[in-house]
């Protein structure tokens, strides 16, 4: 099925009198090359349920649901509603009409073997993308655009620049990979700053995952401090957990992998 050009993307808009909304984070994807990845890396098959975060003009869920997927598709701006109901009419797609942001992933999407596949909101893309990782274990499989900064964020490693809560949220979970950037010009109207599409693949969660990042959080929420001052709220005594965990106690948040928090979370 044919992606939405930019100036489909505007006369679509322009028919429904709408426009874009920059407080709602509005930037929808017009490129079928990038389409088209977005899909590939979905590994669409007849019968998969896909749930999309941010419909948008429908260009991506049009796409998914040709590929054989059953979408549920998510948007926040109701002024879409028409618009999104004309592009996917005979299409497998529910369209819901929800702030994912108050939703609770674990029961809005049954059962298990769902993707996620989206071009995520830039305002909402870490919290949302952070929830259903923790909150929706059916959801085994993550393809999401998001800030080329925020997509880095997800897939660093222990001890560099962009290493951070959302990391060891993902590593716990996940295996995450950043595949692609993104230019601004294939978005109506274009971000200001770069995109990326990151790839998530859920692994089973390990015990104590829910301790790991309450760990983790205190730790990141005081990061210019050692963990024995940091870990202060979450730890009676930092020091002899620390040194439980065979981690040194002047160690810093940013330097401990996601197993390194498991371990402490296991001696907590």
């Amino acid at each position: 099925m044919k992606a939405q050009t930019r100036s489909e993307i505007a006369d679509l808009l322009n028919r429904h009198g709408l426009a874009p909304i920059h407080r709602l984070g509005q930037h929808f994807l017009a490129d079928a090359n990038i389409t088209r990845k977005i899909v590939d890396l979905a590994r669409i098959s007849p019968g998969s349920r896909v749930v999309e975060i941010g419909a948008g003009t429908g260009t991506l869920t049009r796409a998914l649901a040709a590929a054989g997927a059953s979408v549920v598709a998510y948007e926040i701006d109701e002024g879409l509603r028409p618009l999104l109901a004309e592009v996917t009419e005979g299409l497998n797609v529910e369209l819901r009409f929800d702030d994912v942001t108050h939703l609770d992933f674990g029961v809005a999407l049954e059962g298990r073997g769902w993707a996620m596949v989206a071009n995520l909101p830039y305002n909402v893309g870490t919290p949302v993308v952070l929830e259903a990782i923790r909150g929706a274990p059916g959801v085994e499989r993550f393809v999401v655009m998001v800030q080329k900064e925020v997509a880095r964020r997800f897939a660093a490693t222990a001890g560099t620049e962009d290493y951070g809560l959302p990391s060891v949220v993902a590593g716990i979970h996940t295996d995450a990979s950043v595949v692609f950037t993104v230019p601004p010009q294939v978005f109506y109207p274009p971000p200001r700053v770069d995109s990326a599409v990151v790839v998530m693949d859920r692994r089973e969660a390990p015990a104590g995952a829910e301790r790991a990042v309450e760990l983790a959080r205190a730790g990141f929420g005081q990061r210019r401090k050692m963990l024995r001052g940091s870990l202060g709220s979450v730890l009676a005594n930092p020091n002899e957990a620390l040194e439980a965990a065979g981690i040194p106690p002047t160690s810093r948040a940013e330097d401990l992998t996601p197993e390194d928090y498991l371990r402490l979370a296991a001696v907590s």
